[in-house]
């Protein structure tokens, strides 16, 4: 009987998994599947006489994967390799050996042309073994950061170009539509950078098609970024001025309307990261965001300045449902929105109405960030309701969060009323317990209320959880009231049963955390937290 209703419900949450993707990703897992069994793969570009150019590239350098003396420094790993590198060493977890195949250490500055071309033909060496160096998204990102090392150096090695444009073949035969979203526009970005290198009109137009319609379709209505994830977010948005400047300074073919659309896009996608940033720099660290891993803010606005692109666009934030509120001495970054994209929600967290508080330029209260992609439970932890800043019901998810990458059934805005100080919400991620969960925020110039009312079920156990920054060093809990040492600010808590603090790991990028406090609050109804 029990393992009936495991199996029941590992049914119903694939259902609930496999519901929300379109056909076409379906078709494509399926088409990829057979392909692999049944046939052999044939070259779809290949060309007997590659002529190639030495491309204008943007130098950029600020990288935290680093190479010296076959040792590789990636996501905060260190591995040195005896004689021989293993390209598909896998003893760090699959991101570490995606890292490696991704050759970004090319663009250090400390990284000689010697030991770039020396890694490059080790490679070349290894390439009938390679394994996951062949998927389509590390592809992706190698080839462009091989073909910028070989334009920076005007290296021109045949052996060297021939094993570039069988990877782009590769690339071409299996663009990732069976995962859309920022995968997808990683294969277009490096199709046109392989276009540009190699003259390559085919690749020029499917990388244009691809660009043309996905970003129609993956950038909202205020500029965000589809998958709601910051981080990717800068990663995207990167390449897109990429893009741009390769378009405008490398004259093998100019397609004006092409850069008059990718400007609008990145215009636009600008326009939503200055508003989402905070003054000190940083971006919330929601939804898969991590430190180290994308350029910064900054790092962005002075490449859109570079390309004299307009920055004065401020759209309202709205599709994304995120909010940004700034009072006297605080920021506010707020979280009202649903899981997206619906098809491809593999960096969303259940974090349903969850937010982030800076106060005079410092973090405060914050998300916890994330320091794995390992299919743990480490990885399980970090995108789960009590680590973020809203309330659990019980043990249970607001959105049902596996697999790594996989969500289930999950949460709604079913509601959403906002005002010149308020913001009041409900979602229905705890309808199989006949519970809606509704946030009221106000938001002064020096105080904000919070009100969480839960509807329903009133024999279950509420948390609210408040995550702070490993900065606070010390939570002083008098009765009602939590204090800070040395900091000047008071939380009031009203309608609850108990308080307790608690540890966390506060994620400090990939493989680095850092513990820090939180508080639970418990409750049954109807909890009031007021920040002063």
């Amino acid at each position: 009987m029990i393992i009936f209703s495991m199996n029941i419900k590992n049914l119903k949450r694939i259902y609930h998994t496999v519901k929300c993707l379109k056909f076409k990703q379906i078709y494509y897992r399926l088409y990829f599947l057979l392909k692999k069994i049944f046939f052999t793969p044939k070259s779809t570009l290949i060309s007997e006489q590659l002529t190639t150019n030495t491309l204008n590239c943007f130098p950029f350098h600020n990288v935290s994967s680093k190479y010296k003396s076959n040792s590789f420094t990636l996501l905060n790993k260190t591995k040195t390799f005896d004689s021989v590198i293993d390209w598909n060493f896998s003893g760090y977890g699959k991101l570490w050996t995606y890292n490696i195949n991704y050759f970004e250490f090319l663009n250090h500055p400390e990284l000689t042309k010697n030991d770039g071309l020396k890694l490059i033909r080790d490679y070349i060496d290894a390439n009938e073994i390679l394994v996951d160096g062949l998927e389509p998204y590390p592809i992706s990102l190698r080839t462009i950061n091989w073909i910028k090392f070989l334009s920076k150096y005007e290296i021109e090695d045949t052996a060297i170009n021939k094993i570039l444009f069988s990877h782009y073949d590769c690339l071409y035969s299996n663009l990732e539509y069976h995962l859309l979203g920022n995968h997808l526009l990683e294969n277009a970005f490096s199709l046109i950078f392989g276009a540009y290198y190699f003259k390559n009109e085919k690749l020029y137009r499917k990388s244009r098609e691809i660009l043309e319609d996905q970003l129609q379709e993956q950038i909202l209505n205020d500029g965000a970024h589809f998958e709601l994830s910051p981080m990717y977010h800068q990663i995207i948005l990167f390449k897109l001025l990429d893009t741009i400047y390769l378009i405008k300074k490398n004259t093998w073919k100019y397609d004006s309307q092409l850069e008059d659309k990718l400007v609008i896009w990145a215009k636009k996608m600008l326009s939503f990261l200055k508003i989402i940033t905070f003054k000190n720099g940083n971006i919330p660290m929601v939804n898969d965001s991590t430190f180290n891993i994308a350029p910064t803010t900054t790092e962005i606005i002075n490449f859109a300045k570079v390309l004299e692109i307009d920055l004065s666009i401020a759209l309202k934030l709205d599709a994304s449902g995120y909010r940004k509120i700034e009072g006297d001495n605080y920021e506010l970054f707020f979280d009202v929105g649903e899981v997206g994209p619906t098809y491809q929600p593999g960096h969303a967290h259940s974090d349903t109405f969850s937010f982030e508080l800076h106060i005079n330029n410092n973090p405060f209260i914050v998300d916890k960030g994330i320091s794995t992609y390992q299919k743990d439970e480490v990885r399980q932890m970090e995108r789960s309701t009590m680590s973020h800043n809203t309330v659990m019901i019980e043990n249970f998810e607001q959105t049902d969060i596996w697999g790594g990458f996989r969500v289930g059934q999950r949460a709604q805005i079913i509601s959403l009323k906002e005002t010149k100080n308020n913001i009041i919400a409900k979602h229905n991620g705890y309808k199989k317990m006949n519970i809606e969960h509704e946030r009221n925020l106000v938001y002064l110039k020096n105080r904000i209320i919070i009100t969480d009312n839960v509807f329903g079920n009133k024999k279950l156990k509420k948390q609210a959880f408040l995550h702070f920054h490993p900065s606070i060093k010390a939570i002083k809990i008098n009765s009602n009231k939590i204090s800070f040492k040395d900091i000047d600010i008071k939380i009031i808590f009203k309608d609850f049963e108990h308080i307790r603090t608690e540890k966390y790991n506060y994620c400090l990028g990939f493989n680095n955390t850092i513990e820090a406090l939180k508080i639970v609050v418990v409750f049954t109804e109807t909890l009031r937290t007021e920040i002063l």
